[in-house]
């Protein structure tokens, strides 16, 4: 396989019409970030908010001239405005991210990694299906997608008519990750503007269809992504997961304070690895305490939603591309998540009859910014 240089790629960029007058991207100082990785190439094109809208085309055709050089094995280029720092975000939000086929958008989230997010949010996802109802996952961590592999999706690639990408779909559950876009051992090292120009692109140019619930999956923390997503998109609520352990409970405590700042309704807070059920002899043992995550819930007025197991079973099947909701259905593990997705699904309907959340002020200007 012939060996892709920064020069190569560049002088492909070259040939590409900025649509502003016969100068190319390059020319135009569009082109930043470009990163190679067996064949795998990313960049991202910075171009002028005013612009933004109008040069999909491109930066499809950016795409394009670089695929065709030798030794390409795939191409991801992300269109990113540059930041007017010196105006304050307009009230009510920036170029919003409607998606008006969907009825609820609900964010599962945590303060730390490590805790269970992940396997929460694909069973949770299931459990909507198995309940009847359209659901789709959006895998909202860019720098760890683990959504191909554990809806049993993984080296699959969504379909596209050229202008719309078509989502793949699993037990039930319509699914898009940057991980069907990047080799599954290939890690992104991107800065932060091109992680939101990917999420931004990802949640517009998919035909998602008409849907009761979108799940998405957070990456842990409380960083860019998060306050991206709160500010951009209309969330109807978060969840937040956690473990038992003082540690976890306090970055749960985080996650659920920074949500509650940008306005995003608490849905409530799950205990994953609760306890741990023998199965020889039924013997339960608190292995990482129990219950605190339900004082937390208490202490913070949120709602607790349940408890799930520590389990050997919950991991492996989700492991294996099929979450423990649709391997075993009849399983208490199961039911756990069903009983909880369906108090999720009765506390966004309560809401439904209420104002719709409008997006939260936020000054991009008292925040940092990335630096190259």
């Amino acid at each position: 396989m012939a060996r892709l240089t920064q020069e190569q790629i560049t002088a492909a960029l070259q040939t590409v019409d900025s649509g502003t007058g016969g100068i190319d991207i390059v020319a135009r100082r569009w082109v930043k970030d470009i990163l190679i990785k067996d064949g795998h190439v990313t960049f991202t094109l910075e171009v002028p908010a005013k612009l933004g809208p109008h040069l999909e085309p491109v930066r499809a055709a950016a795409e394009k001239a670089v695929h065709a050089l030798p030794g390409t094995v795939s191409v991801t280029a992300v269109l990113t405005a540059e930041a007017e720092r010196e105006k304050p975000v307009p009230k009510g939000g920036r170029d919003r991210i409607e998606l008006p086929g969907v009825k609820f958008i609900v964010a599962v989230a945590s303060g730390k990694g490590g805790v269970g997010k992940s396997t929460t949010a694909a069973n949770l996802a299931v459990a909507f299906a198995r309940q009847g109802k359209k659901v789709a996952m959006f895998d909202a961590d860019i720098f760890g997608p683990s959504m191909p592999r554990m809806l049993g999706l993984a080296g699959k690639k969504p379909g596209s008519d050229g202008k719309r990408v078509f989502p793949l779909e699993n037990h039930g559950v319509k699914v898009m990750s940057i991980g069907f876009m990047i080799a599954e051992d290939n890690p992104i090292v991107w800065r932060g503007p091109m992680v939101m120009g990917a999420l931004e692109q990802m949640l517009r140019d998919v035909e998602w269809g008409d849907l009761d619930v979108m799940v998405v999956d957070m990456p842990p923390g409380t960083g860019d992504t998060q306050l991206t997503m709160s500010q951009r998109v209309p969330l109807a609520g978060a969840v937040i997961v956690s473990t038992p352990q003082d540690i976890a409970l306090l970055d749960a405590r985080k996650g659920l304070n920074m949500f509650r700042k940008v306005e995003v309704p608490i849905l409530g807070i799950i205990e994953n690895m609760s306890y741990y059920l023998c199965p020889k002899c039924g013997n339960r043992d608190d292995i990482f305490d129990h219950g605190g995550a339900h004082r937390t819930a208490d202490e913070l007025n949120a709602d607790f939603l349940g408890e799930i197991p520590l389990d050997l079973k919950i991991r492996m099947t989700s492991d294996g591309g099929t979450p423990i909701v649709a391997a075993e259905p009849e399983s208490p593990h199961a039911k756990a998540y069903m009983t909880i997705a369906q108090r999720i699904w009765d506390k966004l309907n309560g809401a439904a009859g209420q104002t719709q959340r409008k997006a939260p002020t936020i000054s991009m200007g008292t925040m940092p910014h990335a630096h190259g």
